[in-house]
Order: C-alpha cells, then sequence, then structure tokens
C-alpha cells in the first residue's frame, strides 16, 4: 500500500537535499526507497536525503543518507540545511544543539542571513605522497593543483575513491588551488559518485590543509562552483586543529507530496 510523504527541498551553495520532518517518528525508509527519492530522473532529485528527528536533550537530531541510499557520516551542508528547516518548522531559537552522526553540533544563525555551523575537532592530517588525507566527520583526501577548472573531477575524483587503499569504506576527494585570498574548491562525492556543486565537511578539509599558515585563529574563504563559504578555525602547536566553524547559506527551495 503507497503511502503519501511531505517533502521539502533545502539547498547549500548548490549541494541539494530532500529533507522530511521526522519528528513524530513514523517514517521508516528502505534504502531502496530513499535512492528513488534521490534520483534526478525517476524521483525528487538531490544529493543526499536527511530525517529531521526528535531526541531528547537536543533541539533535533540528524538523520543522513547518500544519494545511494545508504545511511552516511556527517554532511556539513546538510547541517545548516536541516538547521535552516527546523528554523522554518517553528523550533525558533538564535543558536541550536543537535546530534549527528559525529557527536554534537552547534549552529548559530548569523546576521547576514549565514548560518555557521561548528563542525568536530580534527586530531591532524596525514601525508599521503603528495596529497592529504583527513576526517572532518566525513573522510576526505585532498589534492592540490594549479588549474582547477581543466581537472576532470569525475575521472580523477572516481579514480582516487575506487583505488585500493580507499575502495571499501569509500572517500570523497577534493581538488583545491589556492588564489590570493582564498581557496577554490572542486568535489567528487562518495555515495552521490560523482562531482557536487558544493561540500561542506570537503571545503573545511581544504581550509584545515591548505589554509593554515601558522598556529592560531583562521578565517578561510572558499569558492565552490555552487557559491561561497567561509571556514573558521583554531590551529594547534600539536598539529590538531579545534573550534572549527563551516559559514555559509542554505535555502528553501520547494515543497511537495510524493507516494512511496
Amino acid at each position: 500500500m503507497s503511502k503519501i510523504i511531505t517533502f521539502y527541498k533545502y539547498q547549500g551553495t548548490g549541494n541539494d537535499f530532500v529533507i522530511i520532518d521526522n519528528r513524530l517518528g513514523e517514517i521508516m525508509l528502505t534504502q531502496n526507497q530513499v535512492a528513488l527519492l534521490c534520483d534526478r530522473k525517476f524521483g525528487i532529485g538531490a544529493d543526499g536525503l536527511m530525517l529531521l528527528n526528535k531526541l531528547d536533550g537536543y533541539d533535533f537530531a540528524m538523520k543522513y543518507y547518500n544519494a545511494d541510499g545508504n545511511e552516511s557520516t556527517m554532511c556539513g551542508n546538510g547541517g545548516r540545511c536541516l538547521s535552516q528547516f527546523a528554523k522554518d518548522c517553528g523550533i525558533e531559537k538564535d543558536t541550536y544543539l543537535f546530534l549527528a552522526i559525529d557527536g554534537d553540533h552547534e549552529v548559530v544563525f548569523a546576521r547576514n542571513g549565514w548560518i555557521e555551523l561548528k563542525m568536530k575537532d580534527v586530531s591532524g592530517i596525514t601525508s599521503y605522497s603528495n596529497d592529504f588525507v583527513l576526517n572532518t566527520g566525513s573522510p576526505h583526501y585532498i589534492r592540490k593543483v594549479a588549474d582547477i577548472k581543466s581537472i576532470d573531477v569525475f575521472k580523477e575524483g572516481r579514480s582516487i575513491r575506487n583505488s585500493s587503499d580507499f575502495k571499501v569504506e569509500g572517500i570523497n576527494v577534493n581538488f583545491v588551488s589556492v588564489n590570493d585570498h582564498s581557496l577554490t574548491v572542486r568535489t567528487y562525492e562518495r555515495g552521490v559518485e560523482d562531482e557536487t556543486l558544493s561540500c561542506g565537511t570537503g571545503v573545511t578539509a581544504a581550509a584545515l590543509v591548505l589554509g593554515k599558515t601558522k598556529e592560531g585563529l583562521h578565517e578561510i574563504a572558499i569558492k565552490t562552483p555552487g557559491g561561497k563559504l567561509k571556514v573558521k578555525f583554531n590551529a594547534l602547536s600539536d598539529g590538531s586543529f579545534d573550534n572549527i566553524w563551516l559559514c555559509g547559506p542554505a535555502t528553501f527551495v520547494f515543497k511537495g507530496e510524493i507516494s512511496l
């Protein structure tokens, strides 16, 4: 028997999501159903799907699925979009505390209309040949490039993501160029298995790797194909990072109903 689901579409710098209000705990989706909802030909179309869940001690809980239907790790752009959705649903607060798969996250609604999302602390960065690997809530591979426009993100990203060291768990691959006062980032995302217009945990990883020049507080401007973001963080003497904030927009696109 089919069930009518009310859904909402949000995007953060072109990284788009299907969001469902599940505070009553009535929504149970299979992997195939999530994949269908995210399919751009036969479903709604999105890079991922999120459930807004209720949880004691928190303003809400975030459950995130990749476009392939698998439950995934943290999504930075998704966290901002879900926070905006929570506000649009009537959770009226200037700051939030929510729980995601990688732990607690704070959210601040800035005066410029952006949303600032506190990310998990990062213990360090691992060198990988001439590139870098780190986890900012999701695993990321960082490669610095001179001409980011000419990179075949799909081909090169897929090759790294499916290489022997990363094939089983998967990894997100970020190509980064350093400009005078900002970074430009393009990302191949696992679970989507294609380039996305933006990746929040990816630009955070890029900022930590290539934006750090010395210990202390840093603020890095980021350009992605989908728009502009900013990452603020504190670099510590032992190579770790704390007080990391991903800052950017989160925008409602449309609301609809679909039968499952």
